[in-house]
């Protein structure tokens, strides 16, 4: 018989008990993989052997392969391969071409920076929403320029608006020692700050994507938190997927970075994305190791 000195102790010995209880009754089912009949595998194959060979990527001998980083063309061509749409920008060199792109999208929209080091970076002021016509939207361009810098050194998009909604960050990368891994958090400070950020190993099953979201700490923001509107948690599930999908497929896919993801009371909704391809390298051992489901 189990005795302990307080009743701490023991109240927590038997929630490590239940613990371990959870796990192996996840362990028997770990879900599935879905598949989706709009998914282009076949497509999407051709496009990055055309990407590599254009960009000349070939795998270095003692460094491993070399990545490039696509266009934001190519990357959203490779992602609707996935049924994964990312929401429309144009270039908006000057304030004419910003107006003529805003009315080509429709009105509302937003304008915002491409450089790198700007851009999701909201302390710094350097992005105007729900501008609702010719005037507000000259005169954010205005503003921008006058805060950021020339048109010629500071490039503008004009973006289409998306429904208001929680902000996300979905990312896949290359672990050397797990293999492909999946990556979520809120946008922003939670995810910089906090490191609240949630991953698992590709590929994802349905169950994968429905805990990984709910894993991280601020996930009750997602879930109508002190009142707030709940969002599309399925359709989340569904894009980490199919991001999962992407990356598990094609193993010249060595990065992603999808942000910000907003996540709507409908639908989700992706406004930046990048990808990085690279010649697979030679591979000297069995890959991430997997314990079988007894």
């Amino acid at each position: 018989i189990p005795a302990y000195p307080a009743a701490e102790r023991a109240v927590r010995a038997l929630a490590e008990a239940a613990r371990y209880a959870r796990w192996r009754r996840q362990a028997a089912e770990p879900g599935r993989v879905p598949e989706y009949e709009d998914i282009d595998e076949a497509g999407a194959a051709a496009d990055i052997d055309v990407l590599l060979a254009a960009h000349g990527a070939t795998p270095a001998p003692l460094t491993g392969p070399r990545a490039v980083t696509l266009s934001a063309a190519d990357t959203q061509r490779l992602l609707a391969r996935y049924g994964i749409a990312v929401l429309p920008a144009l270039p908006a060199p000057d304030p004419e071409s910003a107006v003529r792109a805003a009315h080509r999208l429709g009105f509302p929209v937003a304008l915002k920076p491409t450089a790198p080091h700007l851009r999701h970076r909201a302390d710094l002021g350097g992005v105007r929403l729900d501008l609702g016509g010719e005037a507000e939207l000259l005169r954010a361009y205005g503003e921008l320029t006058e805060l950021l810098g020339k048109p010629e050194e500071t490039r503008f998009v004009v973006q289409s608006m998306a429904p208001r909604g929680v902000d996300t960050v979905v990312r896949a990368a290359i672990d050397p020692a797990a293999g492909a891994v999946l990556s979520f958090g809120l946008a922003g400070a939670p995810s910089l700050l906090l490191g609240d950020t949630a991953h698992r190993l590709v590929p994802v099953t349905d169950r994968d994507a429905a805990e990984q979201i709910r894993s991280i700490r601020t996930a009750p923001l997602l879930f109508g938190w002190r009142g707030t509107t709940p969002v599309d948690t399925r359709a989340l599930e569904e894009l980490l997927l199919r991001v999962s999908r992407l990356v598990d497929d094609h193993p010249e896919v060595v990065g992603a970075d999808l942000e910000p993801v907003i996540v709507a009371p409908h639908g989700v909704h992706v406004l930046g994305a990048s990808i990085r391809l690279a010649p697979p390298p030679a591979r000297t051992d069995l890959g991430p190791r997997s314990l079988p489901v007894v």
